[in-house]
Formats: C-alpha cells, structure tokens, sequence
C-alpha cells in the first residue's frame, strides 16, 4: 500500500505543480504603436501602480482574476524610458526584466520603444569608439570606499594615439545617485558619440566621465543633504579639487590629448551641472567651452560661488545652458542665464518641453556635443 501511494504521489505531482504554477507573463511589452504594456503578478495586493519617468504621474493598474495587473501606456515616441512597480505603496523594481536602471540610490528597470530607423542611443553596426575604467587613488576625495576614485574614457573610432595635436578632450558630468557609469549605462552617451561622429556633425574627441563626489558621504547620507548648501559647496570645492589636480592631469598623461583651454570642454547634468557651471566658470584658464544641463543650482548665489568672474578675461567660446521646461529646477537656471547676461556674458539657453529625466539629457547632448571645438579638427 504505501508502494502504491509513493506512486501515486509521484505521478500527479507535476499535475499538482501545473495547478499552482503562474502562468508565464511578459512584464513590458512594446506594442506596434509605441504603447507599452506593464504587468506585474501580485494576487494578494490591494494596489499595484507604475511610474515611467517621462510620465508626471503614476498610472494605476487593473488586476484580473489571476492576480496579475496591468496597464497599456499612450503611444510612446521612441526613448529609453526607467520605470518601477509599486506595490501596496512599496516601490519595487521590476523582478522579471534584466535591464535595471544603474543607480546608487534608486530602484527602476528601463524599456526601449525603438525607433525607425533607429535613435542615436540604439546599438547600430557603425564604428565604435572604446571605454576604459580607470581607478586611482584619491588623495582629495573624502570617504570613497578605499579611497578609490573611478573614471570612464570614451575614445572615439579610430582613436590615434600618436595623431599629431591630439584630440580634443570633453568632461562629461553625472548627477546626484549615479556612479561614473551613469552616462553610459543610462544615457547610452557612447552610442550618442558614436553616432554623431560617424555622419560628420561631431569632431572627434575623448569624454572623460568621472565619479562625480568629492565627499561620497553626500550621496550615501540621503538626498536631505540638498537642504545645506555649506554640505553643497564643500562637495563641490573636493570635486573640482580633484578633477583639476588629480583626474585631468592622469587623462593628460594616459591619452593623446590636444593641450590648451580651446581643446577643453566641461558640461554636467543636474549635480554635475552645478559642478560643471562652477569648475568652468571659476577656471576659464582651464576650459573654453561650458555648459549644464539640469543645473542643481536652486540655492543660486552666483556670485559667491563664482566671486572673480570677468567676461573679457573668460573670452569663453561657449557658455550653454539648458534645462526641461517640466523641471522644477527651471526658473533657478532661468535665474543663472540672467546672471550671466548680467556679468557681461553671452549664454546660450536651451528649452526643452520634458523634465527631470534622461530622455532630457540625451536630448541635450545630442544638441551640445555637436557645437564643441570646431575649427580644431
């Protein structure tokens, strides 16, 4: 008997699991006309939403009688969107997709509705450029794991290094909860350069992108540190420290770099705007070419952190500053461009329609990069 029942067991076990087994889902899905489906299985939830970046408010999800709730977008134009579940008001990322969004803080998953043909931050067969990861150690930055400072260097295809001049050499700065990686893992900046350099409307050049924290404690102690802007400025003031003593003068030495202020260029995204805006601005000795995008600069006092600008002296070949017109930071970078006027300067101000997100800074890039160093080729 107990022979039989071992059998028996056996045998309508797969059944048994078959009964209790989720039936298999796809968690995103683009559709034909840009729309994406989100689902996400949670039978026992009383609510389930879905945030996209792009979008200014969560979207609610309808759940079926399996437990499994869902909900189709508009049609999306075509983009790297970042998204995460909610889950009875707990924010998740999405457990079934192998596209996280790279942060130290957040947690998100990103979708890609393609274009036709495809968008300059889509893989495509055309000459690549190379990334190197760099790490030293720091003897400026406070409190980085091991004191080990990182930086990305993008070369572009067909990178000489024994090209007479040099190449060009662009800074290209995160912001606050990215690592060094955020402009590449999230922004796709290599296949942006890619592109632009392969049809002829970029020259050239190296993109240095650095781990952006002169004090790593302003990143890990929580985005309250926002709300002290002496905490602000001593970030900023290790940041640019090291960026002009340690990190230019070790790219300098390792790369075939063009020498000279009109060969230097410096722009950041929201921290590294405020970074980008600062450095530049305080060592026009240093860079010709400056500009932010999404600038965190909502404490202003421009010119306490900019105290000995001279327009005639700074002889800039560009000052670019750009920002979503959905962004809250919008007005404080308004607030910047008249400053600048002010000091006798000639920025130019970039609008766009979006916020706070990176389809924004794709978009600025793609605008920015084609404006720099020309005449150097």
């Amino acid at each position: 008997m107990r022979r039989l029942l071992a059998i028996a067991t056996f045998l309508f076990a797969p059944l048994a699991i078959a009964q209790t087994t989720p039936k298999p889902f796809l968690s995103h899905q683009v559709n034909p006309d840009g729309s994406i489906t989100f689902r996400y299985s949670a039978p026992a939830a009383a609510k389930v939403e879905v945030s996209v970046d792009v979008l200014p408010a969560p979207l609610a999800m309808a759940k079926d009688a399996d437990g499994l709730w869902s909900v189709t977008t508009a049609p999306m134009p075509p983009e790297i969107y970042s998204y995460s579940f909610s889950v009875d008001g707990l924010r998740t990322a999405d457990p079934l997709s192998v596209d996280a969004v790279r942060n130290l803080i957040y947690l998100g998953s990103s979708v890609t509705v393609p274009g036709d043909p495809p968008a300059p931050w889509e893989l495509t067969n055309i000459p690549h450029g190379h990334l190197d990861h760099v790490l030293y150690t720091t003897h400026i930055a406070k409190h980085l794991p091991a004191d080990q400072e990182g930086y990305l260097v993008y070369t572009p295809p067909g990178y000489d290094a024994k090209r007479k001049g040099g190449y060009p050499v662009l800074y290209l700065l995160h912001g606050w909860s990215d690592d060094e990686y955020g402009w590449t893992a999230v922004g796709h900046a290599q296949y942006i350069l890619d592109n632009l350099i392969d049809a002829g409307r970029a020259v050239p050049m190296i993109v240095v992108m650095p781990l952006g924290y002169g004090d790593y404690d302003f990143v890990t102690h929580g985005f309250g540190v926002w709300d002290d802007v002496a905490k602000q400025d001593a970030n900023t003031a290790l940041y640019s420290q090291m960026l002009l003593t340690e990190i230019l003068p070790a790219v300098d030495r390792s790369y075939n770099t063009a020498k000279g202020r009109e060969n230097r260029a410096i722009v950041g995204l929201s921290m590294g705007g405020l970074e980008s805006l600062t450095i530049g601005l305080n060592h026009t000795d240093t860079f010709a070419w400056v500009g932010g995008m999404s600038a965190a600069v909502f404490s202003e006092q421009f010119d306490r952190r900019i105290p000995s600008l001279d327009s005639t002296h700074a002889n800039l070949r560009l000052l670019w500053v750009a920002c979503g017109q959905a962004d809250k930071l919008y007005p404080h970078n308004q607030n910047f461009v008249a400053w600048a006027k002010a000091k006798g300067l000639n920025p130019v101000a970039v609008e766009t329609p979006l916020g706070h997100v990176w389809a924004t800074w794709r978009e600025n890039l793609l605008t920015f990069a084609p404006l720099l160093f020309k005449g150097k080729e």
